[in-house]
């Protein structure tokens, strides 16, 4: 069963273990840089949630989610008071088994309790060229706006 954990001292360097497949590597940033990203980005008064994505007590994946401020980046014309899933990856050894559609669902529902306070819009970003996450992501009903967050397609989805 697929399930969220916070980033821990007990499971953290594990995830900077985790990887993508060689051809992913320009899609997403590294475990490590974006937990170094969320601890400024926290440590500066932001709002970011990373999590261990687990099957049982299997770890096979990570999610970062982010509110406020530091969800409006890159010149992207999100509302300020927005969630963004700000990272999201399933290692190599565990891609195409439905983790991935279901870690999401999870981290929705997470958003939906408005840990940070309310919002109407989640956000996400991705590489032009990667149709496998163009396709999860509007499975959920997330649409593209228009907008590029640097090299990015920027989607949105209404709370």
């Amino acid at each position: 069963m697929i399930h969220l954990e916070k980033l821990t001292y007990d499971n953290f360097y594990d995830v900077f273990g985790l990887k993508v497949k060689k051809v992913q590597y320009p899609f997403v940033a590294s475990n490590m840089f974006s937990v170094a990203e969320a601890y400024v980005t926290m440590i500066n008064g932001g709002h970011v949630y990373p999590f261990a994505i687990y099957n049982d007590k299997k770890l096979v994946g990570f999610i970062q989610l982010a509110y406020g401020e530091n969800a409006d980046q890159d010149g992207v014309s999100m509302e300020k008071d927005s969630y963004e899933v700000w990272r999201f990856m399933i290692d190599k050894r565990y891609q195409g088994r439905g983790y991935g559609k279901e870690a999401l669902k999870l981290a929705l529902d997470f958003i939906r309790t408005f840990p940070a306070g309310p919002a109407e819009l989640c956000w996400i970003s991705y590489e032009p060229e990667n149709e496998t996450a163009r396709k999860l992501y509007a499975s959920f009903g997330f649409e593209e706006t228009g907008e590029m967050c640097g090299d990015e397609i920027v989607a949105v989805l209404k709370l």
